[in-house]
């Protein structure tokens, strides 16, 4: 668990959050417009019956020599990170919640300050979270978001399907400040 970098294309690994609060790591981004500013996102954003949960989402602004948490705990499992192409403190992030019952932490937070404060921009409802988030390569303006409900109890995904009615792709025009759902199914 936890994260790793290499500094010689992959020959070699150096643990970097090796003495971190959480070892499952959901997402991991970096910076496009500064490579030493990466997010971690903690916890397994696969639902099994022996999840991993995590502490929410922890900064380093040194290439991963030092960490710092930056809340979300409640969030437990981030499937994905999103920065700003221009701009490092823009972040968003892909929260499922708790998978074992409801739980008001899923969706959508954005950030402008790094971190420092979050608005939960979306909120669908407490059975569906956020899974991933890309954006336009040409517009990072335009987002979306897959929704994902899970059910509440990820040991009957043999038996049921994985994916519940809230389950759906969400779009941004304005950076991830709104979204809404396309009609025609997704």
């Amino acid at each position: 668990g936890g994260v790793w970098r290499t500094d010689n294309a992959g020959r070699t690994w150096a643990a970097v959050f090796e003495h971190g609060p959480a070892a499952a790591i959901g997402a991991l981004a970096v910076a496009p417009s500064n490579p030493n500013v990466i997010y971690a996102g903690t916890g397994q954003a696969t639902p099994r019956y022996d999840i991993g949960a995590g502490l929410g989402v922890f900064k380093s602004v040194d290439g991963g020599a030092h960490w710092q948490s930056l809340g979300l705990k409640d969030t437990r499992y981030i499937g994905r990170i999103w920065v700003d192409p221009t701009n490092a403190d823009v972040v968003l992030v892909a929260a499922e919640g708790h998978f074992f019952g409801p739980s008001p932490d899923r969706g959508i937070y954005r950030s402008t300050d790094g971190g420092k404060h979050w608005s939960h921009v979306l909120k669908i409802d407490d059975r569906t979270g956020v899974v991933d988030i890309t954006s336009d390569p040409k517009n990072p303006k335009i987002l979306f978001a897959a929704a994902w409900e899970a059910p509440p109890y990820p040991w009957l995904s043999y038996f049921k399907p994985v994916a519940g009615p809230g389950t759906a792709i969400y779009k941004s025009t304005d950076g991830g400040v709104t979204w809404n759902r396309p009609s025609g199914g997704g």
